[in-house]
């Protein structure tokens, strides 16, 4: 093998565990993305538990729901209400939509 042949070798070695150190960056910075979402919905939930008293599970029915309704994330909804001192009025209206659902 000649020198030349011994550093193309090298270089597409290098260019794989540089792919390979990319994509595993890339899946740790999702993964925390997710899991501070995550936690962001899980405050929300009890928040609105709390204010709302409503069970947990409930909670996050309140949440979905108005996230679809208002055809937005869940988190970006879970965000409002942990900013917030009022309820805000999606969630609102998604707890009267539960309620009537419930008569």
């Amino acid at each position: 093998m000649t020198a030349y042949g011994a550093e193309d070798d090298f270089r597409a070695a290098l260019r794989r565990v540089l792919s390979v150190t990319r994509s595993s960056f890339e899946q740790r910075a999702q993964l925390e993305k997710a899991l501070e979402s995550r936690i962001a919905i899980e405050q929300a939930k009890g928040v609105l538990s709390e204010r709302l008293r409503l069970e947990l599970d409930e909670a996050f029915l309140v949440l979905r729901n108005a996230a679809r309704s208002s055809r937005r994330r869940v988190h970006d909804i879970a965000l409002e209400v942990l900013g917030q001192k009022e309820t805000p009025p999606a969630v609102l209206a998604a707890l009267n939509d539960l309620l009537r659902e419930r008569t």
